[in-house]
């Protein structure tokens, strides 16, 4: 362990919590009243330019994505009440949740499947679009749908885009830069599950295996896309890009709560679980959230205790200076889509002042919880995105949150969601292995 790290370990209960690789929770102390009006890093003005770029896009990807046909091209997924799930926690693990239980489920967004085909799909169609317009081709004003024409195809394919991933990110960049024609080369961590690598080779992507960790993947990737001048790498650690595809998510929900009638005010609070990895997607579903609901919205991270690294990097104040293997920890979970080492260079700078706090969770429980939301509910996630019970089930954590926000009188009027991340292009075999995951 790093030496300098004895101080944190001592002082600071979650750290010390993680660092014995022991379930946790964490309320962060720098959150403050107004908090998303201090953030300097990114404007909110960024946020209506990526969602004015997804509905340029949205006729090309209508065209070449049968499956968003009858969303006109837009990438979003449903909402949906989750009363047999509230029971079954409240019942199993002793959880108090009061209000509405919801699922967010990014778990069968279209295309690839996962929260990542959000910000991952968006920088690629970013990427394409400033390619194509510094060249002359395209113009903002153009129907987007001619990107599906030969000329294009041929065009993006003398370019090649490149990612480290543990799984799902390298799922939508692979799947969307090979749509459109980009040569594509998936840089996959030990982490990554079999399945997804098949699946991205039978699209045309070219998958690198690395032995060693998500870190190392993005490491390898990096240096070989420096090394192409027709290169263009997605930088998970460092992405503004990604973080602002993600962030459109904010709006989105807006608009289905408005639907169902549901209100976010004082009176009726907004808590959030957002399964976290290198804290791209979770901090920027926040980062949007909170530039709509401000103090009325309450964000949480869940993490695997063998990958809690924004837990570290946070509690801690290092951020990206600082990673598992500092503390002795081996990263190593079943959560494969949450499998990182090491927290991203600026999100937890931006969700700082703005972040509820962090739940951690054993793996061995994310398998009784998806096998809970699938007796209950008839959904299937995969184990990663049942981390986003974590908060839930740890009720004298949360009550504590509660009581500090001054909410104690007005959770019965509560809506809390939990965002799955991944789930439904899992292959039946495999649905079958993590169902029996654990069963005697």
């Amino acid at each position: 362990m790093r030496n300098d790290l004895q101080n944190y370990i001592d002082t600071i209960p979650a750290i010390k919590d993680g660092y014995q690789m022991k379930e946790t929770f964490w309320l962060n102390d720098k959150i403050v009243a107004g908090g998303e009006r201090t953030i300097r890093l990114l404007s909110p003005e960024k946020i209506d330019d990526a969602r004015d770029r997804l509905e340029r896009f949205a006729p090309y990807l209508k065209k070449v994505f049968p499956e968003l046909k009858e969303t006109g091209g837009i990438i979003e997924s449903e909402l949906r009440e989750i009363e047999g799930m509230r029971d079954f926690l409240n019942r199993n693990y002793g959880a108090e949740v009061e209000g509405r239980l919801m699922l967010k489920m990014d778990s069968h967004l279209p295309i690839s499947g996962s929260v990542k085909a959000r910000g991952g799909i968006y920088e690629v169609l970013k990427h394409g679009e400033d390619l194509a317009l510094k060249a002359g081709l395209l113009k903002e004003t153009d129907d987007y749908a001619v990107l599906a024409e030969p000329r294009f195809l041929e065009f993006f394919g003398r370019h090649t885009v490149q990612v480290g991933s543990t799984g799902n990110l390298g799922m939508s960049i692979g799947i969307m830069s090979a749509k459109l024609g980009f040569h594509v080369i998936v840089h996959m961590s030990a982490d990554a599950k079999q399945w997804k690598k098949d699946l991205l080779r039978s699209r045309g992507v070219e998958v690198i295996e690395y032995a060693d960790d998500y870190c190392a993947a993005v490491e390898q990737g990096r240096k070989r896309s420096d090394e192409d001048p027709m290169s263009y790498f997605v930088d998970d650690e460092n992405s503004r890009d990604l973080f602002l595809g993600y962030s459109v998510a904010g709006g989105r929900l807006k608009a289905q709560l408005e639907e169902r009638n549901i209100a976010v005010d004082r009176e009726h609070p907004l808590f959030v679980y957002i399964p976290c990895g290198i804290g791209g997607a979770p901090g920027g579903v926040t980062y949007g959230l909170k530039q709509i609901y401000g103090d009325n919205v309450h964000c949480f991270f869940t993490e695997p205790v063998h990958a809690c690294c924004m837990l570290f990097g946070m509690a801690t104040g290092l951020h990206d200076q600082v990673c598992v293997k500092d503390f002795d920890i081996d990263g190593r979970t079943d959560a494969d889509g949450l499998a990182v080492g090491r927290p991203s260079a600026f999100v937890g700078k931006v969700v700082e002042p703005v972040l509820s706090g962090i739940a951690t969770i054993e793996d061995r429980k994310l398998y009784d919880l998806m096998r809970g939301l699938l007796d209950s509910e008839d959904i299937f996630i995969e184990p990663s995105s049942c981390a986003s019970f974590a908060a839930l089930i740890r009720p004298k954590d949360l009550k504590r949150y509660i009581e500090k926000a001054g909410l104690s009188g007005k959770m019965k009027n509560a809506t809390h969601i939990a965002w799955a991340t991944g789930g439904n292009m899992v292959p039946e075999e495999m649905r079958k292995e993590y169902l029996n995951k654990g069963l005697s």
